[in-house]
Formats: structure tokens, sequence, C-alpha cells
């Protein structure tokens, strides 16, 4: 709740510029990439059963003293610090999913943590909105509260004295082998690559909003609706598409395949005329694309990662992500308010034929 919400926190309710609310989120990026990489490392020490419920609980606490800061450096500083613990639940859960699932089903693992999340944003999106009308600082205190009631959940259902399938202590790697996803160039290539499609695919959520309002005239209520697809979708489509396809092709092919996807819909943006229709069709362009991408990229880092080393894995793919996340928003509002939308979306699409096309190098240099 919190997230999506923050940046109007702070320039209605905290009457902060802009510009100082921007900065905050790039705090929040900073902050995710550090507890991604300290998360995947303690992962792989301690185990994912104990990060979770320490990255839950540390969450929790830390969404409900942000509420609570009063000055424009303690609510930067507090931001830092609640992303740096919140996110270090990712490379762990991803581990997690990992072990508790096969390599029969492990995609279809993955697609079903994606429903998850998918149905929450949209949920707590929703309820959100609602709450942040009436007081923005409810929102800080629920977004704690549902962090401490999910570390309650996971203690009673997976701790390892509760469940047989959760290990109790983390296998050790190998003292030899304390980088190896880092040596991994074949993985590595990859995290490079993810990191272009992630900072293609951000621009879904900050500049195209934008540019169908100021280019597209189409209302704010429809924007919603458009933006709404895209988890409605995901929700109903992706388990069924990934149960039949999983296991029929490498990973990286149906991954080139969604990539394309996303530069043909960036395409459209510029080709095809229209207002409402169009952001309708390039959303559904788009969200096929990230049902063939996103589940089997998570297929390919998690076969790669030894089992001693999935936090590193995880850790690194997390990163990636947040690296676009902080790059993405801001360098895409850059080119799009000095160079044009035109010039952004043929940028965009660039971006996306040379990732697509990397994942298809990759694919046959591990097939050779």
């Amino acid at each position: 709740m919190v997230v999506p919400f923050m940046t109007l926190y702070l320039t209605q309710s905290r009457h902060y510029t802009i510009a100082e609310a921007g900065f905050v989120m790039s705090i929040f990026g900073a902050g995710a990439i550090c507890g991604a990489l300290i998360g995947g490392r303690l992962t792989d020490k301690i185990g994912f059963y104990a990060i979770q419920i320490s990255a839950l609980t540390g969450g929790g606490i830390m969404f409900i003293v942000l509420g609570q800061m009063q000055s424009y450096m303690s609510i930067c500083v507090c931001t830092f610090f609640l992303s740096f613990v919140n996110e270090s639940f990712r490379p762990a859960n991803a581990s997690a999913i990992t072990h508790y699932s096969q390599g029969q089903n492990r995609t279809r693992s993955y697609s079903l943590n994606r429903l998850a999340i998918n149905l929450g944003w949209a949920v707590g999106g929703t309820i959100g909105g609602f709450v942040a009308a009436r007081n923005y600082h409810l929102l800080f205190w629920i977004d704690g509260i549902t962090n401490l009631a999910a570390a309650v959940l996971l203690r009673i259902v997976l701790s390892p004295t509760r469940n047989d399938a959760t290990p109790a202590m983390q296998e050790t790697a190998p003292r030899t082998d304390k980088y190896l996803a880092y040596k991994d160039k074949a993985y590595m290539a990859f995290i490079a690559f993810t990191i272009l499609y992630a900072y293609c695919f951000f621009q879904l959520f900050t500049t195209q909003p934008v540019y169908y309002r100021e280019q597209l005239h189409i209302s704010e209520a429809e924007i919603g609706i458009i933006m709404a697809m895209n988890g409605a979708l995901i929700a109903i489509i992706e388990m069924v598409a990934i149960y039949k396809l999983e296991g029929k092709r490498n990973p990286l092919h149906f991954a080139t395949i969604g990539v394309s996807l996303l530069a043909v819909s960036f395409i459209m943006l510029n080709v095809f005329p229209g207002e409402f229709w169009l952001a309708i069709s390039v959303m559904l362009i788009i969200t096929v694309g990230e049902i063939l991408s996103m589940p089997f990229m998570n297929t390919f880092w998690s076969g790669r990662a030894a089992k001693t080393h999935t936090g590193q894995y995880a850790a690194l793919y997390t990163i990636a992500w947040s690296s676009a996340q902080v790059l993405g928003p801001g360098t895409g509002s850059q080119i799009a308010q000095h160079l044009g939308y035109h010039f952004l979306w043929w940028f965009i699409a660039g971006l996306c034929i040379v990732t697509a096309i990397g994942y298809k190098w990759l694919e046959k240099k591990l097939r050779t």
C-alpha cells in the first residue's frame, strides 16, 4: 500500500516538491539493491526461513516508524532502512520457492507466487486508494500490521519445528565457491539483459500513464482500468499458460518471445493512431509478453543455482530489477521531456530488441 502512494503522500500530505519526492523513491531503490545483496548472502549462510521472518518483522516495524517521521532527513533515512530490511525478503523468498518446488513444477510455482503478488497488489492498491483519500498515515499502520501478520503466519505454517519440509539448518556453501554466482559468466550476461528488460518494463507504470493522459487524452479512470487489466489477466491466464508450456522449450526461448512482444507494444504507440482502444491493445500485448517472459526468467536463474548458492543467484536477479527501478523512471521521464515521447518509444523498443537478441544468443551459447 505505501509504495504506490509514497509520492502522493510526500507531495500532498507532507508538501514536499516532486523532485524531493522522487529523490526519496530513488533512496528506496538504493535500499532495495543493498537489501537484496545482503539478504541473498545471509540466505546462503543461515537459511531462507530466518531471513523471511526477520524481513517481515523488521519491515512491519519500519513501515510504522516511517509513518511517524516528520523531517525530510528522517524520512529519507527511514525509507532507506525500510527498503533495506523489507527487500531482503525477496531473495530469501525466491530461494524458498526453489527449495519447496521440484524441477518439473518450478515454473508453475513461481507463477503461483506471481499470482499472489498480482492479487495482493490489486487489492492493496484499491484499498490503499480509499484509505489515502481519508488519512495517509493509516497506510503505514496497515502495511506494517500486514507485514507482522505475514510473519506470524509464516511462523505458524512453515517453521522448521512445525513443518518437516523446512530445513532447520542451511547447507553450508564450499569456501572455494563463495562467489559462485558472480563467476558464472552466462548468468551475469543474463542479469545484464534482464536489467535492460526491466528498464523497459518499468515504463509501463511511470512514463506510459503520463503519455496516455497528456498525449492520448485518456482519463484517469480509464488509465486505472488499463493498468488493472494487467494484473487481472495475469491472475486469470498465466497459471494455465505456464502449465501448457512448462518443459516444452528452453526458458530463454519463451523469454525472447516475451521481450519481442514488449518491443511490438512500444512500436504500436508510434505507428498506430487511437486513444483508449490503442492503449487497451498495447496492454494486452504487454501482458502476454510478461506471461511468457517473467516466469521463465525465474526458471532460468533457479535452474543454474547450486543448492547452497540460491541466495546469491536470487539476490542478483532481485538487484537487476531494483537497479532498473532506480534508473528507468528517472531517465525515461527525462528523455520524454527533452526529446519527446515519440523518440522514447523508439528508444525503448530498440532496447527490447537488443534484449531479445541477447537472450536468444545466450540460449544458443548454452546449447553448444
